[in-house]
């Protein structure tokens, strides 16, 4: 082999090994900028989850006081007062 066919493989090689380190370079900071967006996310699931389980809650509340009042409509015929049937006491 010349040395001049030495150089250009060896020149060769060098460019790939640099080129292969800018690109392990990208790679691992895509890495973390991607796992930093997974964490974030993560997190904003969980928030979601916290505020779905109030709602079902609340939900849940709503349904309960909606059987009461139709429990007293039904079984004991009790009615919400009309306007002119309300009388304000003041002290």
């Amino acid at each position: 082999m010349s040395s001049f066919m030495t150089k250009v493989l060896l020149t060769a090689l060098i460019a790939w090994l640099f080129i292969s380190s800018v690109q392990l370079i990208v790679m691992r900071y895509q890495t973390r900028m991607l796992f930093a967006e997974l964490q974030r996310l993560e997190k904003q699931r969980d928030e979601l989850d916290v505020h779905w389980g109030r709602l079902q809650i609340e939900q849940t509340t709503y349904e309960q006081h909606e059987r009461i009042e139709s429990l007293a409509r039904e079984k004991l015929r009790m009615f919400a007062p009309t306007v002119k049937d309300t009388i304000l006491v003041t002290p």
